[in-house]
């Protein structure tokens, strides 16, 4: 599954782009917060446990594409590919709008060469994937998180339209080795097409 804007085109990784996330990966000063392997044995550990995720059905990860460019600038996933349980609620209980492929989905692991930071990029890459998540599989929320000391992606994650719900304390190891507290934010299915318009216009912004 490809996904394709007029900025980005978010290609299935594959071990393919292993030269050109390196690449992608040379400046590190924007990845204080965020796993980038900075070698290629440390990226191509990196793509092939995304694939094993994959091969499992409980991710979707991509390479990102700058159109303009025309190069690999990162890479982004969709991950906790979650169904719900449905058969589990009141016999005969139907829920509005029926059953989705995936009731709910995060998208995560996503980093940015600096070069690429800034423009429409990172925009489009939200719109598409978001737009795939709540109009193909049907989802009814979907995720976003961060490590609670990044304001910069916290700031972006919110210029989406998304609502933070907390933090979780002491979720995981941190990139920089230290343990992370984790902000974490969602969208829902019906708060969704007025973020989308917010978004498009902004990704217009962005374009000009």
């Amino acid at each position: 599954m490809a996904l394709t804007g007029d900025h980005v085109r978010l290609e299935p990784l594959s071990f393919d782009h292993v030269e050109g996330l390196l690449a992608a990966a040379g400046d590190r000063s924007s990845f204080a917060y965020t796993v980038v392997p900075d070698d290629r044995a440390g990226m191509t550990g990196y793509v092939a446990n995304a694939l094993r995720h994959a091969d499992a059905g409980d991710q979707v990860p991509f390479a990102t594409v700058s159109l303009a460019l025309g190069r690999v600038v990162g890479s982004t996933r969709f991950y906790e590919l979650e169904p719900w349980d449905w058969a589990a609620t009141s016999p005969g209980a139907r829920p509005a709008g029926g059953v989705g492929a995936v009731d709910r989905a995060s998208i995560g692991h996503t980093w940015l060469d600096p070069a690429a930071q800034g423009t429409p990029v990172n925009t489009e890459a939200k719109l598409l994937m978001l737009d795939h998540a709540f109009a193909a599989w049907g989802a009814r929320a979907v995720r976003l998180q961060t490590d609670a000391r990044n304001d910069r992606s916290r700031a972006a994650i919110t210029r989406l339209g998304c609502t933070l719900d907390g933090v979780l304390r002491a979720d995981r190891p941190a990139a920089d080795g230290t343990v992370r507290d984790s902000a974490i934010f969602s969208m829902l299915a019906d708060e969704w097409p007025a973020a989308r318009a917010r978004l498009v216009a902004r990704l217009d912004r962005l374009a000009r």
